[in-house]
């Protein structure tokens, strides 16, 4: 699994997603320091302590990054099938499970590990930017923002697995459109907050969507021994 795994990195060449996130990272921080300079002029209080400012540097993270894993579905599985590419990896005498799994493998590990890392990129930004120019009203320790890292990790697996959720739309017509609009459908329920029922913040409605997107990424490949790629 493993070798394959690199083989797949290798054959893609994820330089893109690199600079994508870097470039998402910039944005969401340029983003949240903007809505805190309107708060101030505007006197429309949207943050009022750290914890609201972490919610939503977390939501605009994860609700990007699932975008971006739907993106990566889309090269690594939707295009392979619908250009047929996808028959010549099953010639190989590798079982077709094992090459499907490591593509959603390599999936759910990068975005796990992009959503954590941007995170606490994000929001160390933040917190090191407020210590210079001093653009929000209440206080960001050192110890929230390690205490923010922390929490991140739940949401950011709950993310991981739920960002598999649109390889079930893309795999009905192999239709890389219909891939990247779900994967948008989905960040607008798991991503909303609203105060009487915050979906983004409950964890166990996030564990949920992600156990329906592992259930999605075993039906993808439980039969495909048997099934005609094309």
């Amino acid at each position: 699994m493993l070798h394959l795994m690199k083989l797949e990195m290798k054959k893609f060449k994820f330089g893109w997603y690199i600079k994508g996130a870097l470039i998402a990272n910039i944005i969401i921080t340029a983003l949240f320091v903007s809505m805190n300079y309107i708060q101030e002029v505007e006197k429309d209080v949207i943050m009022t302590n750290a914890d609201d400012a972490f919610l939503l540097i977390g939501t605009m993270v994860r609700a990007t990054f699932i975008v971006f894993a739907a993106v990566l579905l889309a090269q690594l599985v939707i295009e392979e099938y619908k250009n047929k590419t996808i028959m010549l990896m099953f010639s190989y005498p590798i079982k077709r499970k094992k090459i499907i799994a490591s593509k959603l493998t390599i999936i759910a590990i990068l975005t796990f590990i992009t959503i954590w890392l941007s995170n606490t990129v994000v929001t160390g930004a933040v917190f090191v930017l407020h210590g210079y120019f001093s653009f929000i009203s209440y206080s960001i320790t050192f110890t929230d923002w390690m205490q923010q890292a922390i929490n991140m990790i739940p949401f950011a697996i709950a993310a991981a697995g739920t960002s598999l959720i649109p390889l079930y739309f893309g795999m009905r017509k192999h239709s890389v459109p219909v891939t990247i609009v779900s994967s948008l459908f989905v960040v607008s329920f798991a991503c909303s907050y609203n105060p009487g029922f915050p979906v983004v913040m409950i964890i166990p409605i996030q564990l949920i969507l992600a156990a329906i997107g592992m259930i999605i990424a075993y039906l993808a490949i439980r039969d495909i021994e048997k099934e005609d790629a094309i």
